[in-house]
């Protein structure tokens, strides 16, 4: 089965907590697969089964308390 992946920027997390609660609300999205997030540069690799919307990743980002660049 393919998938996709897709990296954005967010901004304002600073600990474990922060990754945490936006690898929760990024997984909820439907179709997404996995959510890794890397604290220092604040990538968060998105996969999914299909394309996931940008706003959709937004929201998810919002949610959890921190912006998308």
């Amino acid at each position: 089965m393919s998938g996709t992946t897709a990296t954005y920027t967010v901004t304002g997390m600073t600990c474990g907590h922060c990754v945490a609660s936006v690898t929760e609300e990024v997984g909820a999205i439907d179709g997404v697969t996995g959510v890794a997030v890397d604290l220092p540069t604040g990538a968060v690799t998105v996969t999914s089964t299909e394309p996931v919307s940008v706003d959709a990743v937004r929201a998810a980002v919002d949610e959890a308390g921190y912006s998308l660049v």
